[in-house]
């Protein structure tokens, strides 16, 4: 007879997760394994699938890897955010980012930041994003952020739509702790963890964000790379071909094999 576990039970006791959907559902079963340490192995059943890089028809292949031991891990940097207030966070880490943002309402919000006690700037824009280098081919690139490699011991802090266009993303060490202030205004914010978002209507509160204690490990089978990914997902290498098309000219993909059968 069939018994149902519980998510966290599965978590603690299975050695690798397969995680079924897109790159959102893989965040959210990150949540649920990434403290125990349990790798994490992303199936690709939405769209782009960055995270999910495996796609459901190289399942059984995945699968034969996975029994014979072939394959790896990556540790994914993850951060921790904590809040010196009794509103409390719905979540208090992100393998992704954490963003600070407007609620909706038109108008910039002021977000004071530090680094290591040291002021940084004073932001007016829609908002703050503070990403992981995991994360920086999410939000972060979407708002004009770098791409970073996973492997590199970084935070990305990347404005959204500020006010001042001299105001650019920077990179800080991995070690850096952030403390976040947003200034008083007549509206409400939203501080988010992975898409995940709490709602504050109190102002001038210290938002702490730094690495987390824990890292997420990602399953990697042979032949994947990030550069791979770059070049399946985002199009890095695609030129246009000489042929004309009904739209005047076509895409070509780049030649990469599959990435379960070597590059």
């Amino acid at each position: 007879m069939c018994r149902a576990h519980a998510v966290d039970d599965v978590a603690a006791a299975g050695d690798i997760v397969l995680s079924f959907g897109g790159d959102g559902t893989l965040l959210r079963t990150a949540h649920r394994t990434g403290p125990n340490g349990t790798p994490l192995l992303g199936v690709n059943i939405g769209r782009l699938g960055f995270l999910a890089d495996i796609e459901i028809g190289q399942i059984h292949d995945a699968i034969d890897a996975l029994e014979a031991g072939n394959y790896r891990t990556e540790e994914r940097l993850a951060l921790q955010a904590d809040l010196e207030s009794d509103s409390g966070l719905d979540t208090e880490w992100a393998l992704n980012e954490f963003v600070l943002d407007r609620s909706g309402a038109a108008g910039l919000i002021e977000i004071e930041v530090a680094v290591d006690g040291t002021p940084l700037n004073t932001y007016w824009a829609d908002g703050l994003i503070i990403s992981t280098p995991t994360g920086s081919t999410a939000y972060s690139l979407s708002t004009g952020g770098p791409i970073i490699t996973p492997g590199v011991d970084a935070i990305i802090l990347t404005p959204i739509a500020p006010h001042t266009l001299t105001v650019r993303p920077i990179v800080l060490p991995a070690d850096a702790t952030i403390t976040c202030q947003v200034r008083e205004n007549d509206q409400p914010y939203v501080f988010a963890a992975d898409g995940q978002s709490t709602m504050f209507d109190e102002h001038n509160l210290e938002f702490s964000v730094e690495r987390a204690n824990h890292a997420v490990n990602l399953v990697k089978l042979p032949g994947q790379h990030f550069f791979h990914t770059l070049r399946s997902k985002l199009m890095w290498g695609a030129r246009r071909s000489e042929g004309p098309t009904d739209r005047g000219q076509s895409i070509s993909a780049p030649r990469d094999q599959s990435p379960l059968k070597g590059e």
